[in-house]
C-alpha cells in the first residue's frame, strides 16, 4: 500500500495500489469506474486533496450517503472538514466540504471554481439534473465516480456534454443516433460512428480494477409454494386474495408472484438461519413480503428487526442479535455493512444491476471476512426459474418473456 502523506496534519491515509494507480491516470472531467466496495470515495478525496484543496468541495450523492455522513466521514481522514482551512499568511490552504444530495443539485447552479465530485451515475436521459451538472460542469473542475458508466452511448450524452465533445444534445444525436423510422416512439435502431465515440469514452473513464480478497458464495436454497393457488391464477385466471377475475396478463403475472412469494418455507428459511447466524441482511422486493418478516421479530427472542425501505429509514442494529430487511428500491446502493457474511434473497428482482449491487453491500475492502455468504430463496415455479435464467447469465429480466410463456 502507497501512503498519502497530509502536509501539516498528523494523520496519513493509506491507498491501495489498485488506487495509487487509478489515482495517476485520473483528470479533470474522467469518471472513475470500480465494483462497488473498490475504495472510489477515498480514491476522489486522493484526487481532490492532490490537485485541487484549495477549492471549495461540493459533492452530490444519493440522500442516504448524505445523511448519514459517509462523505464527511472519509473526508475527516483527509483534514477536510466542513470549514476552510487557512494558513499563517491567510492563504486558503483546504477548502470546505459540502455534501448534498442529487435531488438538491439545482441550489448549487451558481458555484464557480470549486471541486465538484459526481458520486454515481444519475445523468441518464435530459431530466433537471443532467442539464443543471452540464451548466456547474461548465464552470468548475469535476470528477464521476460510477461502478456502471452506461449501458447505451445515449447515456453517456451528459458526460461528453459536460467535458465540451458536443455543444449539445441535437448534435449527438444527428451524428450518431439513427432511429427506427416505423417505430411508434422514439427507439434507437443503431449507431454510427462508434469508433469516434469509443475513443471519447476511453478518454474519461479511469477503470479501478481489483483483485478481491473476499470470496462470494452463491447459495440456491430451494422453498416450497402452493401449486394449486398458482394454477388458479394462471389457468383460472383467478385472483386469489380479491376473489375476483384478473384483469390482465400483468397482474396475473403480479399475483402469482404473491403466491410464491409468500410460501411459508421463505420465513421458516430465515428462521433456521438466524439460529445460526446472528446477524443478517435481507433484500426483498414487496410490501406484502415486508409484513411476513417483521413477524421476526415476534417468533425468535432477542433478534432486533430494522428495515430500510419506502417507509423506515432505520440504521443498522447495534445489537448482537439482528435482522436488517432492505428493500431492492430503496437500498440496493449507497451504503454498507461489515459486521456480517450473511445475505439472503428473500425473493428475486428483474435487475442484474441491482441484484450485483446488492451484493456489494458486504462485499467491501474492509471487511474482516474472507467467504461471504449468499443465500438466494427459489422455489421451481416458472417465475422464480426464468428470472434466475437471466440474472445467472448477467442480464436483465425481462417480463415479456414471463408473458409469453403463460
Amino acid at each position: 500500500m502507497g501512503e498519502l502523506t497530509l502536509p501539516d496534519l498528523e494523520g496519513r491515509v493509506s491507498l491501495y495500489s489498485h488506487q495509487e494507480e487509478a489515482l495517476g491516470k485520473m483528470h479533470d472531467g474522467c469518471v472513475l469506474m470500480g465494483g462497488v466496495g473498490t475504495g472510489k470515495t477515498i480514491t476522489a478525496l486522493a484526487y481532490y486533496w492532490r490537485h485541487h484543496r484549495d477549492k471549495e468541495l461540493y459533492i452530490f450523492t444519493t440522500a442516504r450517503k448524505r445523511d448519514e455522513l459517509d462523505w464527511q466521514k472519509d473526508a475527516m481522514k483527509f483534514g477536510i472538514g466542513a470549514e476552510a482551512i487557512f494558513d499563517d499568511s491567510g492563504n486558503k490552504w483546504c477548502g470546505s466540504i459540502t455534501v448534498d444530495s442529487w435531488n438538491n443539485i439545482p441550489k448549487y447552479s451558481g458555484i464557480r471554481d470549486a471541486f465538484v465530485i459526481a458520486d454515481e451515475q444519475r445523468l441518464v436521459g435530459s431530466g433537471k439534473w443532467s442539464k443543471m451538472f452540464v451548466k456547474i460542469a461548465k464552470a468548475n473542475p469535476w470528477i464521476m465516480l460510477s461502478a456502471t458508466p452506461g449501458d447505451t452511448w445515449l447515456d453517456y450524452i451528459t458526460l461528453f456534454l459536460a467535458n465540451g465533445f458536443y455543444k449539445n444534445r441535437t448534435q449527438f444525436k444527428r451524428e450518431h443516433v439513427v432511429y427506427n423510422s416505423y417505430a411508434k416512439f422514439p427507439k434507437v435502431d443503431r449507431y454510427i460512428g462508434e469508433k469516434k465515440l469509443e475513443s471519447l469514452r476511453r478518454s474519461i473513464v479511469v477503470d479501478m480494477p481489483y483483485e478481491r480478497s473476499t470470496r462470494r458464495h452463491l447459495k440456491r436454497v430451494d422453498v416450497d409454494y402452493d401449486k394449486d393457488l398458482v394454477n388458479q391464477v394462471v389457468k383460472d385466471r383467478w385472483h386469489v386474495y380479491e376473489q375476483r377475475p384478473l384483469k390482465d396478463v400483468a397482474e396475473m403475472i403480479m399475483v402469482m408472484r404473491r403466491v410464491v412469494n409468500s410460501d411459508p418455507s421463505r420465513v421458516a428459511y430465515l428462521i433456521q438461519l438466524l439460529q445460526l447466524h446472528k446477524k443478517v441482511i435481507v433484500f426483498y422486493s414487496f410490501d406484502y413480503e415486508l409484513e411476513l418478516l417483521r413477524a421476526l421479530g415476534d417468533i425468535l427472542d432477542e433478534v432486533t428487526v430494522a428495515e430500510w425501505n419506502g417507509h423506515k429509514h432505520e440504521e443498522i442494529p447495534r445489537t448482537d442479535r439482528w435482522v436488517y430487511l432492505v428493500q431492492y428500491s430503496a437500498g440496493a446502493e449507497a451504503w454498507n455493512c461489515v459486521e456480517t457474511d450473511q445475505m439472503v434473497f428473500y425473493s428475486l428482482q428483474y435487475s442484474y444491476k441491482v441484484f450485483e449491487q446488492a451484493q456489494g453491500r458486504i462485499d467491501r475492502l474492509n471487511t474482516k471476512f474472507v467467504n461471504l455468504h449468499y443465500h438466494i430463496l427459489m422455489s421451481k415455479a416458472p417465475s422464480d426459474w426464468m428470472i434466475w435464467k437471466a440474472l445467472s447469465n448477467k442480464k436483465d429480466f425481462n417480463e415479456r418473456e414471463l408473458k409469453q410463456r403463460l
